[in-house]
């Protein structure tokens, strides 16, 4: 029954690594509006509401699994107070706040957002470095972490959250920029307005048109000039 629960704790806890890089990947691409044009900006949200929950379904499976497992030497005080563990207290520390983070994460973002959108935002943008510290986690505890596709594995995920994180940096700064060429044109407009014009005003000319070819003109234009 413990190798059962082993392999329930191995594997859920990559598998929810996995869903936890697609659900930040899937994120940020929709934030740095770089989703493209085959699917529509909400279909994207809606995908990495999806993964995100999953992610911490598989968590939680993860965490179970680890507590059923006699042999693991981990206990509820293991699971909820970090550096209690023996022999890897680092390397559980780092899975126990990431777990607490990813939690935050989801209570404050399920079913509806809750608080203001800075702090929502605040506490959402925390999921990247929980998902660098739950990497950290699998390195250190994981009992493939000497294998090749385990490394290959965590290489790709790497990979995976990095060109988006890119993505969406390079699209806030651009969106700051812009915001701030619209204010700077907006002072400039409205200094414009209220600033005097320094040439003096000129008095209004009247040109008269006289045709020639009219008699009855040419003697008023005569008395005109």
């Amino acid at each position: 029954m413990n190798e059962i629960w082993w392999y329930l704790s191995r594997s859920s806890g990559i598998v929810a690594t996995v869903l936890i890089v697609a659900a930040l990947a899937c994120g940020f691409r929709f934030s740095a509006r770089a989703t493209g044009t085959r699917r529509r900006p909400a279909w994207w949200l809606d995908l990495h509401n999806y993964l995100g929950g999953l992610a911490f379904v598989f968590v939680v499976v993860h965490v179970f699994a680890v507590y059923q497992d006699e042999l693991s030497g981990i206990g509820l005080l293991q699971i909820l107070v970090p550096m209690t563990a023996d022999g890897w207290a680092w390397g559980i520390t780092w899975g126990v706040l990431a777990t607490y983070v990813f939690a935050l994460v989801v209570v404050t973002s399920w079913p509806r957002k809750r608080g203001s959108r800075r702090i929502w935002l605040t506490v959402h943008l925390t999921s990247l470095p929980a998902a660098i510290v739950a990497g950290v986690h699998a390195w250190m505890v994981g009992s493939s972490r000497g294998q090749l596709w385990f490394t290959v594995l965590l290489t790709a995920l790497v990979g995976l959250a990095v060109y988006p994180t890119v993505l969406r940096c390079v699209a806030a700064v651009a969106k700051r920029s812009a915001r701030r060429l619209r204010s700077q044109t907006r002072a400039c407009t409205a200094s414009a307005a209220t600033t005097p014009d320094p040439r003096p005003p000129t008095r209004p000319t009247v040109s008269r048109i006289i045709d020639e070819s009219d008699p009855e003109l040419v003697g008023a234009g005569s008395r005109w000039r």
